[in-house]
């Protein structure tokens, strides 16, 4: 979309205000990437997007306030120009940009990451000049431009799952005269039309690294990408690929999260008081604390990982002061309910879900409490698994 001339000066100074702020943090080092910056318009890839409101609703819900340049286009500008991630869309519904509406709730199922980690994830899967790049997540496109821009766009092929955000981003793309191979195609299986590619990045997150990912890299390359579940525990890797169709390569630190793949998203589990009705009468003291994966620390967010490697099939949800675990593949419950300044916890079924929990957190507390970098994931054809030199092996869930 094309603003007047004075908005289009203001979209500039704005642009160019956030490239020199991302540089001044660091992000910029490479000058290719600070040009790319300085140079893709965001605001053309955004049209539209929610900005959170200041207080929730009455039921507690998250309300959403739709932003457009009819709208309110200083707050709209301001925002596409600002180290945010912009919310395009909620539950898989494409909102009407011409009739505006507030939104209570929801789940974000489509987004513009925010620059430092867009630019973040290419300069970590380093990417550089003569590389052939699949990007998963086509989403606005305001990456793949990114790519597009310092790649030139025949080096540069995008997928996305969801067919009217990929025509959104295609026409933002071409209108700007970015060509980069555009298709719609679930994650999952990547692109084999366009195969064999140097890098591949995931704007999104996967339970298990997809196999076609690994053989739609060419000996050598590198793959980088999202590790998720349905405890909602991240970690991403750089994995670079062998000959043989085997891959591996180090957990890299800090505390990023993506939407999941859709084919990867959590199932429904019901009730949780439905699920506490085969648990024992009486439980035991908990040896760790449910707050030792849910407390908003970097330690947290990286334990929350390893304890859903430990219980790849389980599900987490609070209810009052409980904390209720469900596994809706063996159909294993626990709770946990604080008991002064200790925790009691009951479980049922084929699967202890916390004392499996308990377990690796005593692990990782005997290793020294090792960092996210010095984690190795393996993929090979009988499995995926997370080493450690000092803790058992941790399992991924089969792809």
């Amino acid at each position: 979309m094309m603003l007047p001339a004075d908005m289009e000066a203001d979209a500039l100074r704005l642009r160019q205000a956030m490239t020199k702020a991302l540089a001044e943090h660091g992000v910029l080092a490479d000058p290719a990437w600070r040009q790319a910056v300085e140079t893709v318009p965001r605001h053309r890839f955004v049209p539209g997007f929610y900005l959170p409101a200041d207080e929730r609703d009455g039921q507690g819900l998250a309300v959403w306030e739709p932003v457009t340049a009819d709208s309110d286009c200083g707050r709209w500008l301001t925002a596409a120009y600002s180290d945010t991630t912009l919310i395009t869309q909620f539950d898989g519904d494409e909102p009407d940009w011409k009739q505006l509406a507030v939104r209570h709730g929801g789940a974000p199922t489509s987004s513009s990451t925010l620059p430092s980690l867009v630019v973040q994830m290419w300069v970590d899967a380093e990417v550089t000049e003569g590389h052939t790049v699949l990007e998963i997540g086509t989403g606005t496109g305001y990456s793949t431009a990114l790519a597009c821009e310092r790649l030139g766009s025949a080096d540069v092929t995008s997928i996305e799952v969801d067919p009217h955000r990929l025509d959104q981003a295609a026409t933002a793309l071409y209108g700007l005269g970015y060509t980069p191979t555009l298709a719609v195609a679930d994650g999952l299986y990547g692109y084999w039309p366009e195969a064999s590619f140097d890098r591949i990045v995931a704007a999104c997150s996967f339970r298990a690294v997809p196999p076609a990912l690994i053989a739609q890299a060419r000996p050598g390359g590198k793959i980088l990408l999202t590790l998720s579940g349905w405890l909602y525990g991240y970690a991403r890797v750089l994995l670079t690929v062998a000959g043989d169709g085997t891959a591996e390569g180090h957990l890299l630190p800090g505390t990023v999260s993506f939407m999941s793949a859709r084919t990867h998203a959590a199932p429904a589990f019901g009730n949780p008081a439905h699920w506490t009705a085969a648990l024992p009468e009486n439980g035991r003291t908990a040896r760790h604390a449910p707050t030792r994966i849910t407390a908003a620390t970097a330690e947290a967010f990286h334990l929350r990982f390893l304890a859903q490697c430990a219980v790849p099939d389980a599900q987490m949800t609070h209810v009052g002061e409980a904390v209720h675990l469900v596994d809706v593949v063996t159909g294993s419950a626990a709770i946990l309910t604080p008991h002064g300044n200790s925790w009691e916890v009951r479980e049922s079924g084929p699967v202890k879900l916390w004392e499996r929990t308990e377990n690796a957190l005593s692990a990782y507390d005997t290793a020294g409490r090792p960092g996210p970098e010095t984690f190795r994931l393996h993929v090979r054809e009988s499995g995926q698994q997370l080493r450690h030199p000092r803790m058992p092996i941790l399992h991924l869930p089969t792809p």
